[in-house]
């Protein structure tokens, strides 16, 4: 009898806490924030956007000048990114894998704000409001995956293997699209994206529907899509004339952003520091120095860019480096290489169909001289007696033109050029003077992590 009751006992008692159990369990956590309520108004999707934005940065140019000819490793690094420079890095290197997760992160936030927004009815000038930036939301949801194509695809071509195009915040293990099917992907999210920003919205810290002209000339370089490339680069060059010859030396100080279609605003004195890639504010220690392969190429008296690029210190002795990146100098001397980030401008666009027309029909060498003669003083026209001699001239225009913006390395790989160093770029560089586009190196790996946990996906070739 006592053991009946024992037992009926104890299985009341189980039956009472599993039932407070279950209670418990379906109570809403109250320590995060739930996704149905975490965008409830038009104020909730702008800060979703905002951090979005965050996410964008200056990885490009670091990965682009430690891995191409555009720098060299000067002897007084003894802290920088060493591995990188002398093309020795595997899938575990965050060096060049560090942008990939990055990336992918600033994409789900983009993906979760949609949803949010999705979820909303908007009414009056909210609904506008709404338009635009959803239109915003689109077009960094491109950006961002372009960006990571250009980064860690196998090649430009159609069947190369390119990356995920994630369109929702799912937990998932997708396989690598295509490059083909990534460009029509980003292809269609600008378009959706142009249509809904209006031309009158013209702040240059967000995407513009100048922007996206941008972005679609750009990608259309990339996808070899010479006409297309010619419709958006000269959309860009109607609207937005290159900065003078006065006006150009401050683009680079934020004394004025003539010709600057987007940017990434930095303030204050502790922000992201662009120079902070190239030198050391701590000691003045230079970690990349301009190479000498990019300094030869420049007229150092008449170029305007020379100076504005490039600064020559004749006070720092040996083994210091006495060229720096002059670039992101900054303007003011409580923030030393604190500078917005160009990340389009009307110079790119002049090149771009320039690149276009030498390809296809057009008048490559007047866009081509057009610019030369905005940058240089007392420029004569030139003439070029083929097509082949042409397109050198423009990647070597590329080459100086958009120094430290994050495209060299990619300039060489959209041509499948070997990144060839001089000797004397080359001295801490352990034997790593020419990287050809056999190697494995010549396409960034995916993280190690990457491959080990998505059984769906597979590395770049040679790792």
């Amino acid at each position: 009898m006592q053991k009946n009751s024992f037992i009926k006992y104890t299985l009341l008692l189980f039956t009472v806490i599993a039932a407070v159990s279950c209670t418990k369990l379906d109570q809403t956590p109250y320590d995060v924030i739930d996704p149905d309520k975490a965008f409830r108004n038009i104020n909730d999707i702008n800060m979703g956007l905002i951090g979005a934005y965050a996410l964008a940065e200056y990885s490009q140019i670091s990965l682009n000048s430690t891995v191409s000819d555009e720098a060299m490793y000067p002897t007084e690094n003894t802290v920088g990114n060493s591995d990188a420079f002398r093309w020795l890095y595997t899938a575990s290197n965050g060096s060049v894998t560090s942008f990939y997760n990055d990336y992918y992160r600033a994409i789900d936030r983009v993906n979760r704000t949609l949803t949010g927004l999705s979820a909303l009815t908007f009414t009056g000038n909210d609904a506008a409001t709404a338009d635009r930036y959803k239109g915003e939301l689109l077009a960094l949801r491109a950006f961002f995956h372009f960006e990571l194509l250009r980064a860690y695809a196998s090649g430009y071509e159609t069947d190369s293997l390119g990356v995920p195009y994630m369109k929702s915040s799912v937990i998932s293990y997708p396989a690598r699209d295509k490059f083909g099917k990534v460009i029509t992907e980003v292809k269609a999210d600008l378009t959706a994206a142009k249509g809904l920003i209006p031309t009158s919205f013209n702040d240059k810290t967000r995407v513009t529907r100048l922007a996206i002209a941008a972005m679609q000339a750009r990608v259309a370089l990339y996808e070899k899509n010479w006409p297309d490339a010619i419709t958006y680069s000269t959309e860009v060059i109607n609207a937005m004339p290159l900065a003078t010859k006065t006006q150009f030396p401050g683009l680079w100080t934020d004394a004025n952003d003539n010709e600057v279609i987007w940017k990434l605003k930095r303030v204050g004195t502790t922000d992201s520091r662009v120079g902070d890639f190239y030198y050391r504010q701590t000691g003045g220690i230079v970690l990349y120095a301009p190479a000498f392969k990019l300094i030869n190429t420049f007229d150092k008296v008449n170029d305007l860019r020379y100076t504005a690029y490039i600064k020559y210190d004749a006070t720092r002795t040996s083994p210091k480096s006495q060229y720096l990146v002059n670039k992101y100098i900054g303007g003011t001397s409580t923030a030393p290489g604190l500078t917005d980030i160009k990340m389009f401008r009307t110079g790119e666009m002049y090149l771009i169909r320039a690149e276009a027309e030498a390809e296809s029909t057009g008048d490559a060498a007047g866009d081509l001289n057009t610019l030369r003669a905005a940058r240089i003083n007392t420029y004569t026209s030139q003439t070029f007696s083929d097509k082949q001699t042409l397109i050198n001239a423009i990647m070597t225009e590329r080459f100086k033109e958009l120094a430290f913006e994050g495209h060299r390395f990619y300039d060489l790989k959209r041509r499948k050029l070997a990144v060839d160093r001089l000797p004397e770029d080359a001295v801490n560089a352990s034997g790593a003077v020419t990287l050809l586009p056999t190697k494995a190196q010549y396409c960034f790996p995916l993280p190690a992590t990457e491959i080990q946990i998505n059984k769906s996906t597979i590395q770049n070739p040679y790792y």
